[in-house]
């Protein structure tokens, strides 16, 4: 089995954990490439030596399946990485809480054995695709979680004057907006009051953050509908976010958002669904008198 390896920079105290999961492959003599920088970052902050086929330096590689050793920031970014390719994701939860990263350092052991024999469902996971006139052809133009307009000046609100397919839909005067999908339900789109939606769903959600409104609410939508955006601010300009990946736009610029021609692949264990997810991660219908 080729397996396609990317990790979080940040966590040198996870070295156990790292040392775990590499003797671990190489117990299943699978075919290791890890991405370069994490490789490097192994070797020199973590004072490893794991034994690998080779280096991964761009985003031009194959795999049976990737693993993202991290949290779910570097799930993100691994799913940047594999696109449109079609390598199902496997997230090896060493950071906080981890929705999409969801396996605990504790479980590699038996979680490379059920990957392993085959032993392991696979979700497909919309995301979404940005157009406009405004990015640069280099600019990546698609979201697992989110999309989301920001403003950038630390007092006044922007103008977001929003179109669902061909029907006017809201001009939301807002500090932002953000679109999320049913994976990006549990993230920034659920701390601006947006609902949880299973991620199976085919909905995306639109949530005002702070609105200069007490009638407009989060949205949900079918994940069929374009939705435009076109921006006004004071400040001229506004963020444009999508996974924490932000770029800088002028003010009347027009941003059309739509569902992407591919989907993300993410494996999940037989014993783990979404609705324990809720419960164990989100203390969902926690009660203290119990």
């Amino acid at each position: 089995m080729k397996i396609a390896v990317f990790g979080s920079l940040y966590q040198t105290e996870k070295v156990l954990q790292a040392r775990r999961l590499f003797q671990t492959l190489e117990k299943f003599d699978a075919e290791v490439y890890i991405c370069d920088d994490f490789y490097h970052f192994l070797v020199h902050e973590m004072d490893l030596d794991p034994i690998y086929t080779g280096l991964i330096s761009g985003n031009d590689f194959q795999a049976d399946i990737a693993l993202s050793v991290g949290g779910d920031g570097t799930f993100l970014k691994t799913a940047q990485r594999v696109s449109d390719k079609g390598v199902p994701i496997l997230g090896i939860n060493t950071g906080r809480l981890g929705f999409l990263a969801d396996v605990s350092d504790r479980e590699i052991e038996d979680v490379m054995l059920e990957v392993f024999k085959n032993y392991y469902k696979v979700e497909d996971r919309t995301l979404l695709e940005v157009s406009s006139d405004r990015l640069t052809e280099d600019f990546y133009p698609y979201a697992l979680n989110e999309v989301a307009i920001l403003k950038r000046d630390a007092s006044s609100m922007i103008s977001i004057h929003t179109t669902l397919g061909e029907n006017y839909l809201n001009t939301y005067l807002a500090d932002g907006l953000i679109i999320s999908t049913p994976t990006g339900s549990t993230a920034y789109s659920l701390s601006a009051g947006g609902p949880v939606i299973i991620p199976q769903a085919k909905n995306f959600v639109l949530s005002p953050v702070a609105p200069h409104s007490m009638t407009v609410r989060p949205l949900v939508v079918n994940d069929d509908e374009v939705i435009t955006l076109e921006i006004r601010s004071r400040s001229n300009n506004f963020l444009l976010s999508l996974d924490g990946r932000s770029v800088v736009l002028e003010a009347g610029s027009k941003v059309t958002i739509r569902k992407a021609p591919f989907v993300i692949r993410v494996v999940k264990r037989y014993n783990h669904n979404f609705t324990d997810t809720l419960r164990n991660k989100l203390m969902w219908g926690a009660d203290k008198r119990e």
